[in-house]
Parts: structure tokens; sequence; C-alpha cells
């Protein structure tokens, strides 16, 4: 028994190893639904090579939830990865920053050590006041 009904519209997407097919298929009472699946291609240790699939079915009264999930759980993606990396570059810049700054405050500091050893005040100056 064949439980897989006509595909109506196809699309796939590429990616890697992987591939994702979008099927729109109909059931026997005429409403469509849609088929998402991953195929990923495996190398067998003798160089021939197998696919494991895995497949989503999603009715159209789930798609609106389904959606607004996967819309959300995309953004929280991208806007975690931009703030890691917008971490990430800020972090770098601040240690520049704090050698670019440890380096003159040592130089000023060497300076003004320079120029108090060769100052000719006195110590006896200096507490007896």
């Amino acid at each position: 028994m064949n439980t897989e009904q006509e595909e109506i519209f196809s699309k796939v997407v590429r990616a890697g190893r992987r591939t994702y097919f979008f099927d729109v298929r109909a059931t026997k009472a005429g409403d469509y639904y849609l088929t998402l699946t991953e195929s990923k291609k495996f190398t067998n240790p003798d160089g021939s090579f197998h696919y494991k699939k895995h497949k989503i079915y999603l009715y159209k009264e789930d798609f609106e939830s389904f959606k607004e999930t996967l819309d959300e759980m995309m953004s929280f993606i991208l806007t975690k990865k931009e703030k890691k990396s917008f971490l990430k570059d800020t972090v770098q810049i601040i240690k520049r920053n704090l050698i670019s700054i440890t380096k003159q405050m040592m130089l000023r500091l060497k300076t003004q050590r320079m120029t108090v050893l060769r100052s000719p005040i006195s110590v006896s100056k200096t507490f007896n006041r």
C-alpha cells in the first residue's frame, strides 16, 4: 500500500552532504499537505554510499504555528550569532586598547622614573620642610 500520495509541487535545496526536499502532496480527500525530507549522503568503507532520510509531514492546519515558531527560532539563532560575533569583536577591540594604554602608561612611568632619577632635588630637601 502506498501511503504517500501524488506530488503536486516540489522544490529542492542542496546544502553540502544534505539535500532538503519540499513536496506538496494531496491526500485521497484532495487536501494538500507538505512533506519536508532531509536526505543525507553517507559513504561506506568500501566506497559505496547510502542515504539516510528523515521526514516531517506538515498539515495546513499547523502551517501558521509552525511558521511562527520556525521564524522565531531562526531569528533567535541569527540574533545570538550576531550578538556573539559583536561581543567577540568588542572584546578584541577592548584588549587592543588596553594593551595600547598599558604600553603608553609604562612608557610614561619609565620616562617619569628616568626624570625623577636625574632630578637634582636631594632627599633631605624633600623630607625636611
